[in-house]
């Protein structure tokens, strides 16, 4: 009998027919397989549903939002965006832009700070710092630093060299008693922060240590061998002689700060024991930087305040060079 013989066409098994010579599978439950079956996948978070036709952050992925950058037009959160004047930007697109842009400055030239008075502040505390420094250790400190002619007895002096000049300096930070840093360290107090927020703080250190070389140079020159001064006066009226310019070149009333520092050269000349060389020395080199500094073209301001301050120091130098001729003969 052939092997569908005797079945009906609706009896046949469904499915592929056997090959010839491979036996059917005999009915019944399928054998176990030999391998265990792998456990289950643990569940995945699902992901965050999706606002239909919303926008995701070029940073954060998985924040939708609908604004991009006006400069890239990458999609932005509100974690990246940055106000703009127009719209938003990105903060690589910002940080892009802040690369070409120059640094604030001040009228002058000078660094914007946060603290105009900071070295307003830094002079009055060495200045204090000295002075109470020389009451510590006594006399002895002082004669070392204060600016002398030229003493013959302990051979000491500016007309001794170089190795003396470094007095022309030190004497500026040097006082007499109480009274007398208290006056220069108010005075400076009450002229030093405009300056030094219109110049910044290096041209108003520049400034105020110029002026009292000059004014110590001069001092040396103009005294003689017997001459001896300290006193931080000169430098404060180099910021007085610089203030005028700022007055004039700012447009401000001249009246105040011109009767500020006629006063004070009254007081100068009709006082005894204060040394007016240092003051008139100080109040001249401090105009004509302040000159330098203020009044020079804006394509050259650097140059010409450099040249007013180099022109001082020459000036300082040459005093110094003249004194001691006429001291040494």
């Amino acid at each position: 009998m052939l092997p569908d013989e005797g079945r009906t066409p609706e009896a046949r098994p469904q499915g592929r027919p056997p090959r010839p010579g491979v036996p059917p599978h005999p009915p019944g439950p399928a054998p176990h397989s030999a391998v265990p079956p792998l456990p289950a996948a643990p569940p995945q978070s699902a992901a965050p549903p999706r606002t239909p036709g919303l926008l995701r952050c070029h940073r954060h992925p998985d924040h939708e939002t609908g604004v991009t950058c006006t400069r890239c037009g990458r999609p932005v959160c509100p974690l990246c965006m940055v106000g703009a004047s127009v719209g938003f930007q990105c903060r690589d697109c910002v940080r892009e832009g802040n690369q070409g842009v120059r640094e604030a400055r001040t009228r002058y030239g000078g660094r914007l700070a946060g603290d105009p008075a900071l070295v307003t502040k830094v002079l009055i505390g060495i200045n204090v710092a000295v002075y109470l420094l020389v009451q510590l250790v006594g006399p002895s400190l002082l004669e070392q630093l204060v600016l002398v002619g030229r003493d013959p007895v302990r051979g000491v002096g500016v007309a001794y060299g170089p190795d003396q000049w470094y007095r022309l300096v030190t004497a500026v930070f040097l006082h007499w008693n109480w009274w007398h840093i208290g006056l220069n360290m108010l005075s400076l107090w009450w002229i030093g922060p405009q300056l030094e927020q219109a110049l910044g703080r290096l041209r108003f250190v520049v400034l105020y240590v110029v002026s009292g070389l000059v004014g110590s140079a001069l001092s040396f020159a103009v005294a003689g061998a017997d001459g001896s001064s300290l006193g931080a006066s000169g430098a404060i009226f180099g910021l007085l002689g610089a203030t005028v310019v700022l007055h004039r070149v700012s447009g401000y009333s001249l009246g105040p700060i011109v009767a500020l520092v006629a006063v004070n050269l009254v007081l100068t000349f009709s006082m005894s024991g204060i040394d007016w060389r240092a003051h008139v020395g100080g109040l001249v080199a401090g105009a004509v930087m302040g000159a330098g500094m203020m009044r020079g073209p804006a394509s050259g301001r650097t140059t010409a305040q450099a040249v007013s301050v180099a022109a001082m120091v020459l000036v300082a130098l040459g005093l110094v060079v003249l004194g001691t001729a006429l001291i040494n003969g």
